[in-house]
């Protein structure tokens, strides 16, 4: 019986990413964000105050995920959609 020998590897070359442009300012700029593990709002709550309070930052939308583990499921991406201008 022949042996076939399989490379691991992935050999594929990865095409460099341009990053989004950068924002001049955040002021009157609204920010979303999802969570869902424990402890995370109290970060979230002090994240949130130091963008209003340094940067201007409108508003904050957060929205929950129904597990971390997974990515969001449709219904939240439209809601963030709808309410970002």
């Amino acid at each position: 019986m022949p042996i076939t020998l399989v490379n691991p590897l992935n050999e594929t070359l990865a095409q460099p990413a341009i990053p989004a442009p950068r924002l001049a300012a955040l002021n009157g700029k609204r920010s979303r964000c999802g969570y869902q593990q424990a402890g995370r709002q109290h970060f979230l709550d002090r994240i949130e105050h130091l963008l209003k309070q340094r940067y201007g930052v409108e508003s904050i939308i957060r929205e929950m995920k129904p597990t971390f583990a997974k990515p969001a499921p449709p219904g939240i991406l439209e809601k963030f959609a709808a309410r970002m201008p």
